[in-house]
């Protein structure tokens, strides 16, 4: 993907730091925030569907509360949290409201995101306020999540989200124009990096830690963001947040803050994941009319076509689709546990719910979380 293709991105997440969000600590930045929803605003209105990360609720509590410095103590990081995050959504809400948009609060922590259920459950709502043309701003849920919980900054919740809907983009607006090649406040001739692959073992050794005590992240944490976001195939910005429509110039392909170019597209990114990086839970036959339409259609995995069940296995968890003969044809993850599949196999969606008593997905295994082997 070279810069000039952002403008046929359909769906992309954008990170917003703490330093910009909150004017370098004394407060929200209102001016920037409302900018940069304005900007956001005329992409929904272009057909594009936004996901904006934000950060910066931990800065405002602080404001709020008070503190001239960063709490340490992890109680004292969730109270400031919880008193910021009221801040931070009245904001968004009023500013996209603004414009004839919602916006929904959406806070996640890394369980959330590893464990399979839960994987596809957030998915599914963040689709779903897509759908209905909403902006879903995300946040670590700070007042709750615990150190073994934590995803450690916004960049890598960032990174995570965008694999988690499969976005094309990866905007990280930060308070530096891009990545350098040295810290360029201590060495005159650093140079910013235009454009690089993500996989550039160099780009480790120009990467620093964040130096406005506000956040937890740095462009290192922005680099190993780029790197989890090309799993998925999404391509990665670093900005300068504050640069007049910087949303736009990029997403029009202008020659703006570093491009972390990722090594492989989503399409191929995806079942790469889905092939290789899953333990196997169980097992579903297939009749021979199933195989045809997943080998030959590329069409979803339909209860009706399954002949039986094997192993244990919840849903969300990935499977192996085998035909009569035990030949492994594809593998995915599941709608239904185990024991509710066992009793749809076989069965049309119209049949779920006097089976199972409720209807949920009409797919056994939906194509897009589907490989051929």
């Amino acid at each position: 993907m070279s810069r000039s293709d952002f403008v046929t991105t359909t769906r992309l997440v954008i990170k917003i730091g703490s330093s910009l969000l909150t004017a370098g600590g004394m407060g929200l930045n209102q001016p920037a925030i409302a900018d940069w929803v304005a900007q956001m605003a005329e992409l929904r209105r272009q057909g594009v569907e936004v996901l904006l990360v934000s950060s910066g609720s931990v800065a405002e509590g602080m404001v709020r509360l008070g503190l001239k410095v960063r709490p340490k103590t992890l109680h004292e990081l969730q109270a400031a949290a919880s008193v910021g995050q009221m801040g931070l959504v009245r904001t968004f809400e009023n500013n996209f409201q603004q414009h004839g948009l919602h916006a929904a609060q959406v806070l996640l922590t890394h369980d959330d995101l590893s464990d399979r259920q839960r994987y596809l459950n957030a998915r599914s709502t963040l689709l779903t306020l897509l759908k209905f043309g909403v902006v879903p701003v995300i946040n670590e849920n700070d007042a709750v999540a615990t150190e073994e919980i934590r995803f450690g900054d916004n960049d890598t919740l960032a990174a995570l989200v965008a694999n988690l809907v499969e976005a094309e983009l990866l905007i990280i607006l930060t308070d530096q124009e891009g990545l350098f090649t040295s810290d360029p406040g201590v060495y005159a001739d650093a140079r910013l990096v235009s454009q690089m692959p993500v996989s550039d073992t160099s780009l480790d050794t120009m990467a620093g830690e964040s130096r406005s005590g506000l956040g937890r992240g740095g462009m290192c944490t922005k680099v190993r963001a780029a790197r989890l976001a090309s799993r998925s195939g999404a391509a990665t910005v670093i900005a300068a947040g504050l640069s007049d429509n910087i949303i736009a110039e990029v997403m029009a392909g202008a020659e703006v803050g570093t491009y972390l170019v990722p090594g492989i597209g989503p399409l191929v990114a995806r079942k790469r994941w889905l092939a290789g990086q899953l333990q196997v839970k169980g097992r579903v036959v297939l009749d021979e009319g199933a195989v045809r339409v997943l080998t030959s259609a590329g069409k979803s995995l339909l209860a009706v076509g399954v002949r039986s069940v094997l192993g244990s296995f919840a849903r969300g968890e990935l499977v192996s689709c085998i035909d009569e003969n035990g030949r492994e044809v594809a593998r995915g993850l599941i709608n239904y546990a185990a024991d509710e599949a066992r009793k749809i196999a076989g069965k049309s969606s119209a049949e779920f719910e006097a089976i199972l008593g409720y209807s949920d997905d009409a797919e056994l295994i939906h194509r897009d979380n589907m490989v051929l082997m």
